[in-house]
């Protein structure tokens, strides 16, 4: 089966591992801020640990001498040791707990601003994306940044800050055996730069099998039902097998890397170690070397090792970091279409009035939905939009709410253009009810509040009753305190919409955007929503968009749409009598509505 592109999705990185670094610091300031003074730490960490060494060279060749032994000198030494030890252990320990409090907060505010900014994009993004792949944006990949800024982050300062000070030692002590170190060693720079290149492709794809295996669960979990009744689960198994299959090979490329990687410390150890050995015995006369040097060095030469390796392991935590990293910065790359006015104008209060003129959208990708729309829609008017699937009526609703920008044209509110308007009020001012009213996993209450900041009892308890809907409440097993459930499960369709209706009440908008709410409810809860929604549309403009044509017939105004065009407008009686589009979707719709009547027997 092929795999669908997906948007923000890249198998490949298209930046360098520096230049990810780079960017992803640059949109991280809390760990900017801190992060100059913890590496100062765990570099003075480092450099505590290669006086271990010196040490250790000093008490051999001073303190235990054949021909004089200084034991006290031995003794002091010692003890300088030991304390110098506790001190590179108290460094290394408050560097460590500061970086995690660091590395905490800073993965605290990328998850809060990748889950701003996915907020904040266009429809278009997100017909594009599956939650699921977003959800892995913000929970795996950000995961996997936490386990490198916790541990490979700090490795990275202390074994490179070791590398240099041992180095450094090593000339100290003796230059020639220095430089027989640093050839054992110098195989492994082009070795790990090969490495690097290949793995961070090899995690980069790896991350967008993880996105998409996320996606397929996600889907899996929320279609449960349909599967179920349909009988697919084989096939919903299928798709998610495929999935796991592509993560898994994904992730055994990585790994390859990373079974290199992991020996690679131990192998140049031990190339470093005998070639030290060996030159010390061959070459001790003519480069004057004492035994506190060759035991120096082997301690450093066993020192370095440890870097080496760990460098090597660490390089795979980085690779897998810096691959999801770059998938994070893919989403907070994406450009926000929706940009909100500096200085905004207040939208009027009350019923308003809707001028759309020269209207045009497109998805990314895609071609046109809307062509050329224009109609103006006065204030208190109860429209409806009917069309077609596919004719664009459900993204000129959209629009109006301005989950999205037109590509040209404008879209005035209340003699406002929305791209005008503050934020603030044209969430006051418009409201949109879809047609499956989501409910967040908390009581009726709480979802309800959600229309309005600052909303009390006493306004919801109102609400309720100019709805007319007590008596549903009432029948509640804790009235509003009834817990919604995830996604609002443990209620009927009808009964989350009229939560969603509710809740529309409460925020009192001028302009309501009803996605039709009867469509796929039993009809008592109809009669209840069709009472309901007259209520909620008193005093107020409505644009419904219409999947019954009775929503048509009691309608001001009717806007018909086909292929993206606003083709017909005016009233009911009007048009379906005009012998247009509408005229035929009323005949087919009637004729539909007598044959299930005639199926109707009233006496079984």
């Amino acid at each position: 089966m092929s795999r669908q592109p997906e948007a923000m999705e890249r198998d490949r990185p298209t930046d360098s591992a520096m230049s990810i670094l780079r960017r992803g610091i640059a949109v991280t300031p809390t760990l900017r801020a801190g992060l100059a003074f913890t590496v100062l730490a765990a570099a003075l960490s480092a450099v505590g640990k290669l006086s271990i060494p010196i040490l250790i060279r000093y008490a051999t060749d001073r303190g235990l001498r054949p021909e004089q032994t200084r034991p006290w000198f031995v003794f002091w030494a010692c003890v300088a040791t030991a304390v110098l030890t506790v001190v590179v252990f108290a460094l290394t320990r408050w560097a460590f707990l500061r970086l995690i409090a660091l590395t905490e907060q800073t993965l605290y505010e990328l998850r809060l601003r990748t889950f701003e900014h996915v907020h904040r994009l266009s429809i278009a993004e997100h017909n594009e994306s599956r939650r699921g792949v977003i959800v892995a944006r913000v929970t795996s990949d950000v995961e996997q940044l936490g386990k490198f800024f916790e541990w490979a982050g700090m490795s990275w300062v202390i074994n490179s800050t070791l590398l240099v000070g041992i180095i450094t030692v090593m000339l100290v002590v003796s230059w020639q055996l220095a430089i027989v170190v640093v050839l054992s060693f110098a195989a492994i720079v082009p070795l790990l730069r090969w490495i690097q290149v290949r793995q961070l492709v090899a995690y980069s794809t790896l991350r967008t099998r993880v996105g998409e295996t996320m996606g397929e669960f996600s889907e899996a979990i929320g279609g449960a039902q349909t599967i179920r009744a349909y009988g697919l689960e084989e096939r919903a198994g299928d798709r998610l097998g495929e999935a796991i299959g592509r993560q898994y090979r994904a992730r055994m490329r990585a790994v390859r890397y990373f079974a290199v990687l992991f020996t690679l410390g131990d192998m140049f150890g031990a190339v470093a170690l005998s070639a030290v050995i060996t030159a010390s015995v061959w070459q001790s006369d003519a480069w004057g070397l004492e035994l506190g040097q060759v035991l120096a060095f082997v301690f450093l030469v066993t020192l370095m090792a440890g870097p080496v390796g760990e460098l090597s392991e660490i390089l795979d935590q980085t690779q897998i970091a810096l691959a999801g990293w770059e998938k994070i910065l893919g989403v907070l790359d994406t450009p926000i279409e929706i940009v909100e006015p500096e200085r905004g104008v207040e939208l009027p209060s009350g019923a308003v009035g809707v001028v759309v003129t020269g209207l045009d959208y497109a998805y990314r990708g895609g071609g046109r939905v809307l062509r050329d729309v224009s109609v103006e829609i006065p204030a208190g008017a109860k429209v409806a939009v009917v069309g077609e699937t596919g004719s664009g009526k459900t993204t000129f609703a959209k629009l109006l709410v301005r989950l999205a920008d037109p590509l040209t044209g404008t879209i005035c509110v209340g003699g406002v253009d929305l791209r005008e308007a503050t934020p603030e009020s044209r969430r006051r001012t418009i409201r949109m009810v879809p047609q499956d009213g989501f409910l967040f996993d908390t009581t009726l209450r709480t979802n309800i509040s959600y229309g309005r900041d600052g909303v009390s009892d006493s306004d919801i308890d109102a609400a309720v009753d100019a709805l007319g809907l007590r008596w549903w409440v009432e029948q509640l097993p804790r009235g509003l305190d009834t817990e919604a459930g995830e996604r609002g499960e443990a209620l009927s369709v009808g009964e989350r919409q009229l939560v969603a209706l509710i809740r529309a009440q409460v925020a009192d908008p001028g302009l309501l955007i009803l996605d039709e709410a009867t469509s796929s409810v039993d009809p008592q809860t109809e009669q209840a929503l069709s009472t309901a929604l007259d209520r909620l549309a008193d005093g107020r403009t409505t644009v419904s968009i219409a999947h019954r044509l009775s929503t048509a017939e009691a309608a001001d105004l009717v806007l018909v749409f086909d292929d993206g065009r606003l083709v017909e407008l005016g009233h009911h009686d009007e048009l379906a009598v005009a012998g247009g589009i509408y005229s035929g979707l009323y005949e087919s719709w009637v004729g539909n509505t007598r044959r299930a009547d005639s199926s109707f027997d009233p006496l079984t």
